[in-house]
């Protein structure tokens, strides 16, 4: 028998504002535990919430770029349960009338089309964190409410997802809208954006659903997939041999490869929800919905479009470009001035190389800029400067912040096309290299890239490859013309 996945993600993704959604607490990650709290965030009696205006627009605006339809009217409620990390007892969210209904995300990849139903958008607040591996909880569990209060929102799929691979594709390309419209800081390392995965399975051809697993907090795209892959085969197992799925929440254990039960959910939680008494009901006026519509950046998906038709990038580079507006629009200030293929592959290749063992992001980088990469790619164009001199020069660029003239002329970078000089170099590689030189002559064709590359060491790589070559192929004659 086979088996069919339906898969449903719910994605919390913390907004990026400087204070919590209810408080005036900043939200700052990594500041040391208990110190952006107050008596509102804590749950304090009498300490009475203030909705963060900032948040709201920040939520409206992801949204809209989803494609939802935003509600004029919505409600906040009190979700009552206990845990630890709650300080209030309670969590701020919304629940029957949420802020946006009824969006839709459709991109193309590898050829196929895809669209994923987004069933809602709605706020709430985070929770406090439990801490378990630190020297002060080594006999219980400790907590740091630093992230209660902070803004959520909470992005519901319909169960329209049918696989690991296109599970992690949506995800990562929410990310990307989330980030573009400036919403999410993109951030799942440190949990500013985390994803819970609902599969069920089902004989193909059926449309009844089966008895959906919840993996909770998966914080990367690959853990996503390989996640959703292993519960697939689970639980198609199960099912295969007669056995019966547990309605429950599991978490994914990266080390072993596996999800791992960690809740049962076979009762369903009474959560007691009702309205908040301390919050009116949301209303967002027209004038502001119509000002943060316009407000909108040109969106990820319709970007890549733009760029492998502007551009005539492939779509894998438009891919990469488009994960950060800042990225993108790196890339399109370069391929103003300069080659846009060669433009997207510095950046593809050697700039988020850099930026990635400096620990930096493209919009907090200060020494290369999109008119210092063209003017790079201009030097290698015109013959100036060789591939491998390059990429030296556009290291020392992104250390010091000098410009590629500067640093080819000042260090005397210059690419070395006189005949004479670099036919010099040449003859002198063929008296010192007679053994690579006698294997070319036997007809080994290999030995004349051995040869090239004993030029361009002679010349301190600044000669010429393609002259190199054809000087060493002058001198020695066709192979195997010994």
């Amino acid at each position: 028998m086979q088996f069919e996945a339906v898969i449903g993600l719910e994605i919390h993704a913390q907004l990026r504002t400087a204070t919590k959604i209810f408080c005036g607490c900043g939200t700052a990650f990594g500041e040391p535990p208990n110190t952006q709290v107050c008596p509102v965030c804590l749950g304090f009696p009498g300490a009475l919430p203030v909705l963060n205006a900032r948040a709201v627009e920040l939520a409206v605006k992801a949204a809209l770029a989803l494609g939802c339809e935003i509600q004029p009217t919505s409600i906040f409620a009190r979700k009552n349960y206990f845990y630890p990390d709650l300080p209030k007892g309670y969590q701020i969210s919304q629940y029957e009338r949420p802020f946006a209904l009824a969006g839709l995300v459709v991109w193309q990849a590898d050829g196929e089309s895809h669209r994923v139903r987004i069933t809602r958008v709605h706020m709430e607040e985070d929770a406090g964190k439990s801490l378990h591996d630190t020297p002060e909880a080594a006999t219980g569990t400790c907590l740091d409410f630093n992230r209660a209060g902070t803004p959520l929102v909470e992005i519901v799929t319909e169960p329209d997802i049918r696989s690991g691979a296109v599970a992690a594709d949506f995800f990562s390309r929410l990310r990307d809208v989330l980030t573009t419209v400036g919403a999410n800081d993109g951030n799942l390392e440190e949990g500013s954006l985390r994803c819970d995965a609902n599969v069920s399975v089902r004989p193909v051809g059926t449309t009844t659903l089966g008895t959906k697993v919840e993996i909770k907090n998966l914080n990367s795209f690959r853990f996503v997939q390989k996640a959703i892959e292993y519960e697939i085969v689970r639980q198609s197992a199960v099912v295969r041999e007669g056995g019966r799925i547990v309605q429950e929440t599991r978490l994914w254990d990266a080390d072993a490869g596996c999800t791992e039960s960690m809740r049962s959910k076979e009762e369903a939680h009474d959560y007691r929800y009702f309205p908040e008494p301390d919050l009116p009901p949301l209303r967002i006026a027209g004038a502001d919905l119509a000002r943060w519509q316009a407000e909108l950046p040109e969106l990820p998906e319709k970007l890549r479009e733009r760029l492998t038709a502007q551009y005539g990038l492939p779509a894998y580079d438009a891919g990469v470009l488009t994960h950060s507006a800042a990225l993108a629009r790196f890339f399109e200030q370069t391929a103003a001035a300069a080659n846009p293929k060669a433009a997207s592959n510095w950046i593809m290749g050697e700039l988020l190389r850099l930026l990635r063992a400096s620990d930096l992001e493209i919009g907090a980088l200060t020494t290369v800029t999109p008119d210092g990469l063209a003017a790079l790619i201009r030097l290698v164009d015109a013959g100036t400067i060789n591939g491998p001199t390059a990429k030296a020069v556009f290291e020392t660029m992104f250390t010091s912040g000098r410009a590629p003239d500067e640093i080819v002329k000042t260090d005397g970078l210059g690419q070395v096309s006189d005949e004479g000089a670099v036919l010099a170099i040449v003859r002198g590689v063929i008296e010192k290299e007679t053994d690579a030189v006698e294997q070319y002559r036997k007809g080994k064709q290999a030995a004349l890239g051995f040869l090239t590359g004993q030029v361009m060491k002679a010349a301190k790589g600044k000669a010429n490859p393609k002259l190199a070559g054809s000087l060493l192929a002058r001198e020695l004659g066709p192979p195997g013309a010994a």
